[in-house]
């Protein structure tokens, strides 16, 4: 039973990373009709601007104010020189100039922080461990983890529904066009929105680095995986990004946890360990050929 809630727990940390992830690439998706595979690069850069900061003034709250600005910044400027001219065109190009952005990505990050940054290391306040069932403890860090993607997960959810800029975003995935005729500048929509999904992977790149490790090419790691969620959840949709989001890290974590003890039970053991790694690594994509096959639009699609 502990071991289940444990991996629970993993699971929904796992999937508060990749909702901040997600979010913003779901919405520059659906909204912008834009394959942005540098999405990735402005979480690695997020993690090397908090690495900096922290080592330069050894205060956390800077860290995460220089992931967020340095993310959200460096954000605006690829959309303004590069994204803003991909607009009107097909997705081949648009693959093309964002693989070479993730190129320039990892060579600028290098130029400016060294191959090696500073070891992000845990505060002092989300030290430890905490008992959440007796005889159970859970580091602090990663519950800090899952109140930060919730708090995120409420804040889209009021800025999408409730205010006049979510009104907007909504509009511009269903019909850009038209709203441009109304007098609404979607230019400036759509720099709104990509600078808040780089916003939102900065902020994850400062909130893993002490848990993962930060280095040149980090973003390429999850932006696979991130994928996953957009299609399980459902292109365009926040709601289906934290869906998606939580049903991959629950798979992904339980899958670790349970499929080499299954399959030690079911195989002799020369065949269990080589089939068990296999299919941890392939449950995210069972989970996403599944939901293809039941839902194509994915399990909660943005309105149309």
């Amino acid at each position: 039973m502990y071991m289940l809630i444990e991996q629970i727990m993993n699971g929904l940390q796992y999937g508060a990373l990749l909702f901040l992830l997600s979010a913003g690439l779901t919405l520059i998706f659906g909204i912008m009709n834009v394959v942005n595979l540098a999405h990735g690069s402005f979480y690695m850069v997020g993690a090397f601007c908090a690495a900096s900061a922290l080592a330069t003034t050894g205060s956390f709250f800077l860290a995460v104010l220089a992931a967020i600005v340095g993310a959200g910044l460096y954000g605006l400027v690829v959309e303004r020189l590069v994204i803003s001219r991909l607009y009107q065109r097909d997705h081949l190009d648009q693959v093309l100039a964002t693989l070479g952005l993730i190129f320039f990505t990892n060579a600028l990050v290098t130029l400016l922080f060294g191959r090696s940054p500073p070891t992000v290391t845990t505060p002092a306040f989300l030290a430890g461990s905490v008992p959440i069932l007796p005889g159970l403890q859970y580091p602090v860090m990663r519950l800090a983890f899952i109140a930060v993607g919730a708090l995120v997960a409420v804040g889209l959810w009021l800025l999408i529904s409730r205010t006049r800029v979510g009104m907007l975003v909504r509009a511009g995935a269903d019909d850009s066009d038209m709203v441009d005729a109304l007098g609404v500048n979607i230019r400036r929509l759509f720099m709104l929105v990509f600078g808040l999904g780089a916003l939102l992977c900065g902020f994850a790149g400062v909130m893993a680095a002490p848990l993962l490790a930060v280095e040149i090419g980090m973003g390429e790691k999850v932006l696979i995986t991130t994928f996953v969620v957009i299609v399980v959840g459902g292109i365009g949709s926040v709601r289906g990004a934290l869906v998606g989001s939580l049903l991959v890290g629950m798979t992904d974590a339980l899958g670790r946890a349970y499929i080499p003890i299954w399959m030690s039970q079911l195989l002799p053991p020369e065949y269990a360990d080589s089939i068990s790694s296999s299919l941890v690594s392939a449950s995210i994509y069972i989970l996403m050929a599944i939901v293809l096959l039941l839902k194509p639009r994915g399990l909660v699609p943005a309105r149309r």
